[in-house]
């Protein structure tokens, strides 16, 4: 199955810019800045996207509009438009239960209580879509949460956050090839 949409989560506004919960935003960009692709509002798909096309066939790079937890509105929008099914779409995101740095790939699974994945199973109606997921860190504490994923990460973990981008970025070459063998190989080691 070849991912045909690729959605980076985050929030909108430049107040949300360079917050942890804007992970997914970060890695699309650089992927649309080393696809040479070009970003353009489509209000009908609820955010910015991009088309490239790539040996694979053509792929939609997605940042949605609305804010994180509704970002199902989106995926659905431009997955049902297309006729791309859940098993060819990747959502890339912050991930609260992963050490700051790290990053992993899987099919399916739960939301771990990430309001962004918990919109796109309700509107896709399944779980069974692809997860890049970019170690935040936890806070420690529940209720430190929110401010947690909605503050910007010192400089130290936002470098290690930039690090695991770009090891996803390098994975992208076996993900798109479907080599569901090597991918968490190779992002899973140190």
């Amino acid at each position: 199955m070849t991912i045909k949409l690729i959605a980076g989560l985050g929030n909108p506004g430049t107040e949300y810019e360079h917050t942890r919960h804007n992970a997914g935003f970060w890695f699309v960009d650089e992927l649309a800045r080393q696809w040479k692709a070009a970003w353009k509002h489509e209000k009908k798909y609820a955010g910015h996207v991009a088309r490239v096309s790539r040996p694979e066939g053509e792929v939609w790079l997605l940042k949605p509009d609305t804010y994180m937890n509704l970002s199902g509105k989106a995926v659905a929008a431009l997955a049902q438009f297309y006729k791309i099914r859940p098993a060819e779409i990747l959502t890339v995101h912050d991930e609260l239960d992963l050490p700051c740095g790290s990053v992993r790939f899987k099919l399916g699974g739960g939301n771990g209580g990430h309001n962004g994945l918990k919109d796109i199973q309700a509107k896709l109606g399944t779980p069974d879509f692809y997860r890049l997921r970019l170690g935040i860190g936890h806070p420690g504490e529940r209720t430190l949460v929110i401010g947690h994923v909605l503050n910007k990460p010192s400089a130290a973990e936002r470098e290690l956050i930039d690090r695991s981008i770009g090891k996803a970025l390098a994975a992208m070459p076996l993900i798109m090839a479907e080599d569901r063998e090597a991918i968490p190989r190779f992002l899973h080691s140190k």
